[in-house]
């Protein structure tokens, strides 16, 4: 048995923080959207569950056994243990669900070769709130913690998309502390196109305010002429949105030659 997956990068389209809650998350109204491109999985029949890391990003995953991949693997059952290779490609603490896209691609991983259980989503859940909706990658409007899932349509798939990092990780927790508990109205309703068009992003200020470069990042996509750019999820990881392949490239080289030391990583929308 060979085991292969994409674990697809998550952004956010937009993200409507409307309240903090008792038990320490906030309600949320967010559209999620998926990118063709992220961290690889491989996986094979072994006689316990094992994992190596490689890839860019593999040393930010100091401790194998904390790591999400292990812990999505012991929150499903099998017949078998599975040896996981991880190449880690996604910069950790970004943005883009990279953990949880890679628990998202064990649960598809397991699915296919021994179904998952009646209650998988609620198993997903409990590893991250993202976690649900990266095993089904693909668009939908997320509410609640984010667990609660709408698929929807997406008149963007396809859509050329560039992600930019300043290689600055920034922890999802001090950026919603940061968010000053105003609410700004619900998701917008409409296509996607039109909800990503009209919708926001309420961590960006807090997210800037902690990690300034950010507005650089933002900046320099702004210049690109793009169809949308924002900050993906809680930073420090942006997006741009592109009309064609071309206008993308284009863009991608001149970051590269502004910012040699930024992060990108090109794909379309799924």
């Amino acid at each position: 048995m060979h085991l292969r997956e994409i674990a697809y990068a998550k952004i956010n389209l937009a993200l409507h923080v409307r309240s903090r809650r008792e038990d320490g998350y906030h309600e949320l109204e967010t559209l999620f959207a998926f990118v063709d491109a992220g961290d690889q999985l491989v996986a094979q029949a072994a006689e316990v569950d094992l994992l190596t890391t490689v890839g860019e990003f593999a040393d930010a995953l100091d401790n194998p056994f904390d790591n999400i991949v292990m812990r999505a693997l012991t929150a499903l059952p099998r017949a078998d243990g599975l040896a996981v290779t991880l190449e880690k490609n996604l910069p950790v603490a970004a943005g883009l669900g990279g953990g949880s896209a890679d628990a998202g691609a064990i649960f598809r991983m397991i699915r296919d070769a021994y179904g998952l259980p009646d209650d998988w989503r609620q198993r997903a859940a409990r590893l991250g709130a993202d976690v649900p909706a990266c095993v089904e990658s693909i668009t939908c409007i997320g509410r609640g913690t984010g667990t609660e899932l709408q698929p929807i349509e997406s008149d963007l798939a396809g859509t050329p998309v560039l992600l930019v990092n300043p290689r600055v990780a920034l922890t999802t927790g001090p950026v919603f502390k940061a968010w000053d508990g105003v609410d700004r109205g619900p998701l917008p309703v409409g296509p996607v196109s039109a909800i990503a068009r009209e919708g926001r992003n309420d961590l960006r200020g807090p997210a800037i305010e902690l990690c300034p470069v950010i507005q650089d990042v933002l900046d320099a996509l702004s210049r690109s002429n793009p169809l949308k750019s924002d900050m993906s999820g809680s930073g420090a990881t942006c997006y741009a949105l592109f009309q064609d392949v071309g206008e993308r490239d284009k863009a991608s080289q001149t970051l590269a030659t502004d910012h040699p030391d930024w992060w990108q990583m090109k794909g379309h929308l799924r």
